[in-house]
């Protein structure tokens, strides 16, 4: 089928609840993506920061068909070896405890959410969560998501959420009382734009958690599996969470989440209270295992760290001869450009050059290419950015 006819079935049968670029993508591979005319586009911004180890990874692919001839799904009353070497790599790179598994970034933060009270009884039941925060599409995470335009249409929300400003100690132990169950925050806001909290504020929410019997959740789903340098972003701020969410880059491309917790929370989760059909099916942990060993054998978290570096350098650059942007900002591959107007056509015009970016907060651009990105494709995706804001007069 050439673009027009697929897209013709998209308007015919697919719920158009998605604003599509006029591409259809059939193939990926590292940095790249192919349409069905041929074009090659950089994809600075994969799979919406899923693909974190690049397009169909050898090692991933090679993972996922060997598992898929063996054994894709079994239900959870059974044990499985994948489920459980997954459980555990994880558990060591983080800080300890346990994994429950399901299928996106949303379904673990409503564990996250679900456990929180659980453990914390007692009439607390409050969630504070932070403005310009994104944690997901369901009632609990989007009402989490303190951010009006994705409640429109949906009101009224569920109780018993308070928001507070990003960043803002003072407003945050103002919010604090007997009833806080938990505190939810991203440490670097994604959606929101790319703003990366302070450490002072981390341990903030942490003392005041430990002080009122609260719990500390980090909502990593966009940060970790390497994305900032580290395993997971809360490492670079001297901090650790009671629970921590993961999905995105933790398939290579297969959808999985994950919530992490200590083990005295975990413990509260009892049979009845969750549970999930698909979470963590053989096929999606399989791919999980894969990618963390993709991530060590092939040095990976240095990479992002010096990649991250450099494309800042290179940013910075731009920023000198362009005043469209204000600043540059980010840890590691997960990085934006505050710019001082809208951002939208600026990144069609450069799909228009076959590099993929994305806007977001309507004036940030944001790349996070994949943790195999090198200098010259770095340099290409600059060149790109300057060209556009060049024939734009910005």
């Amino acid at each position: 089928m050439n673009t027009e006819e697929t897209i013709g079935l998209f308007d015919k049968y697919v719920i158009g609840n998605y604003s599509r670029l006029r591409r259809v993508i059939v193939r990926g591979e590292g940095c790249y993506c192919f349409d069905a005319d041929g074009n090659k586009i950089l994809d600075m911004f994969p799979g919406w920061a899923v693909s974190g180890i690049g397009h169909c990874h050898p090692k991933v692919v090679e993972a996922i068909r060997k598992q898929a001839g063996e054994l894709l799904h079994v239900d959870n009353t059974f044990y499985t070896e994948q489920q459980g070497q997954l459980a555990k790599m994880l558990s060591e790179r983080a800080f300890g405890g346990k994994s429950f598994f399901c299928n996106s970034g949303a379904e673990a933060n409503e564990a996250a959410l679900k456990l929180a009270r659980l453990y914390a009884g007692g009439g607390k039941y409050k969630f504070i969560t932070a403005e310009g925060s994104f944690h997901g599409r369901t009632f609990a995470t989007v009402t989490a998501t303190a951010q009006p335009k994705y409640h429109e249409g949906f009101l009224p929300l569920l109780p018993g959420f308070v928001y507070v400003p990003f960043n803002d100690i003072k407003a945050l132990e103002s919010a604090f009382s007997d009833e806080v169950a938990a505190v939810m925050v991203e440490p670097i806001q994604g959606e929101g734009g790319i703003n990366v909290a302070t450490k002072e504020y981390l341990q903030a929410i942490r003392s005041l958690c430990d002080e009122k019997g609260a719990v500390m959740i980090l909502d990593e789903v966009q940060t970790g599996m390497g994305r900032t340098g580290k395993w997971f972003a809360y490492q670079h701020f001297d901090v650790e969470p009671d629970i921590m969410t993961l999905a995105k880059a933790l398939g290579g491309g297969v959808a999985i989440g994950a919530m992490m917790a200590k083990e005295e929370l975990a413990a509260k989760l009892v049979p009845g209270k969750h549970a999930s059909t698909f979470g963590g099916n053989c096929l999606a942990c399989a791919a999980g295992i894969a990618v963390i060993e993709a991530i060590e054998e092939d040095s990976l978290l240095e990479n992002a760290a010096n990649m991250g570096r450099y494309a800042k350098e290179k940013l910075n650059e731009l920023k000198e001869k362009h005043f469209i942007i204000d600043h540059v900002r980010g840890i590691g591959l997960m990085i934006g450009l505050q710019l001082k107007g809208p951002g939208k056509e600026i990144v069609e015009k450069c799909l228009e050059k076959e590099l993929r970016i994305n806007c977001t907060n309507e004036s940030v651009l944001r790349l996070m290419p994949a943790m195999i990105v090198t200098k010259e494709e770095i340099d290409a995706a600059v060149d790109i950015i300057d060209n556009v804001l060049t024939e734009s007069g910005k």
